[in-house]
């Protein structure tokens, strides 16, 4: 009896999700999957006109921080245009391919979320779309942002710079794709992205292992979610090719990582003196990156980590009424990324049914907090003042994905 009312539960929250994601799904193809994004400052033509403040380091982190942080969007007053972001694309390509694969599963779903012809139209167009984005002059398929970004005052990277975190997102969906299509190109390209996590990407030697940096510039080379995010694209690209130089690659960052995972199962952000917060989303890249990497080399060396990391994960940035916090020593501020990681971590370690009402619980407190009934997700909630800016990479694109794991969850 108790397991029936739980899965007549679940049949109304996943009819729930599919009405939310029917909205999301709209307002998200109406605008073209263009938006603003909580980073893009710099892309204002009004800062672009003066050349004082261009050039000077300060300023730049200025404006992006005072875009960022204020809750009244004055990006069309500084004339900031709404733009396609690769990882954002990405996000999107993923969660319809996990869509068509819900719609095949259960067939009722196509009501809210579209056929699966019309799902599959949509994943051509816009992996299509992701091919055309890629950052250009490296050694294999990579990504980047559409706005400069200046981290703090260590390092500026110009709009397009790839990243290992982008290309991960960006190529692993691509391989999702090809899987869904038999489209060989998206294949290809994706796995060429190994060669610039191989060859662009610069090591630092650590724990009998090394981090690969965040981007082939210098400056932040140290920032174990983003290490580990390049050993998961490696080992996707081992799973296809068999090529071994990928696995051990990946697997000597892994170890650097796991060895560099605290006794209580979490992860530092980084290793620079101001990267030591410790944070819910980043912790579930960690988890699934291990995830992935286990799964797809059969190494299992490094399940007790996952254990631990998951554990630590679970017990601390999660309060009693569902809200999801962003550090794990304090509530505010409440992002986005973190109901959203949520759901995306449960499914991909297979712990969705054991914490099914965890997320439950999650999911009702998003939704009445962070949901708008336009069609998109909030930003962040602070203490006394909210952002309710629909960011399309951030909010709605990350959200998207999340919730098609959610749904794909569901299925049976």
């Amino acid at each position: 009896m108790a397991n029936s009312v739980t899965w007549c539960r679940m049949l109304k929250q996943s009819d729930m999700v599919a009405d939310v994601m029917k909205s999301l799904k709209s307002y998200c193809e109406s605008e073209q999957f263009k938006g603003w994004d909580p980073y893009d400052g710099l892309n204002s033509k009004v800062f672009q006109t003066l050349p004082f403040f261009k050039n000077s380091a300060l300023c730049r982190l200025a404006v992006i921080q005072g875009f960022k942080r204020s809750p009244v969007n004055f990006r069309r007053l500084a004339m900031v245009p709404k733009e396609h972001n690769a990882k954002g694309i990405g996000l999107f390509l993923q969660g319809y391919c996990n869509l068509y694969k819900a719609v095949i599963k259960n067939p009722e779903l196509a009501e809210s979320l579209g056929s699966a012809k019309e799902l599959l139209a949509r994943v051509g167009e816009l992996a299509d779309l992701l091919i055309s984005m890629q950052s250009k002059g490296y050694s294999g398929a990579c990504w980047g942002y559409n706005f400069d970004w200046q981290a703090r005052r260590l390092f500026l990277f110009p709009k397009y710079t790839p990243t290992v975190v982008a290309t991960c997102f960006c190529a692993t969906a691509l391989m999702d794709a090809y899987e869904i299509t038999g489209n060989k190109d998206y294949l290809d390209v994706a796995l060429s992205s190994a060669e610039f996590v191989l060859k662009d990407l610069h090591r630092t030697p650590i724990y009998g292992g090394f981090l690969f940096s965040y981007s082939p510039l210098q400056g932040n080379d140290t920032v174990f979610n983003a290490s580990l995010l390049g050993s998961r694209l490696l080992a996707c690209c081992y799973h296809y090719t068999g090529n071994e130089t990928y696995r051990d690659a990946a697997r000597s960052s892994v170890e650097a990582c796991c060895k560099a995972q605290s006794e209580d199962g979490s992860w530092v952000y980084g290793m620079l003196e101001v990267q030591s917060w410790i944070d819910s989303f980043h912790t579930g890249y960690n988890l699934d990156a291990l995830i992935a990497y286990e799964e797809m080399t059969g190494d299992t060396t490094y399940h007790n980590a996952i254990d631990r990391g998951f554990k630590f994960y679970i017990e601390n940035f999660f309060e009693s009424d569902g809200c999801p916090k962003y550090y794990h020593d304090k509530k505010y501020p409440v992002d986005i990324h973190c109901p959203g990681q949520l759901f995306t971590t449960l499914f991909r370690l297979h712990k969705m049914d054991q914490y099914q009402g965890l997320a439950e619980n999650v999911l009702d407190w998003t939704l009445a907090n962070m949901w708008d009934r336009k069609g998109y997700f909030y930003y962040q909630l602070k203490k006394g003042v909210n952002s309710r800016i629909p960011y399309m990479r951030w909010s709605n694109a990350f959200m998207f994905n999340a919730l098609s794991y959610y749904l794909l969850g569901q299925c049976r």
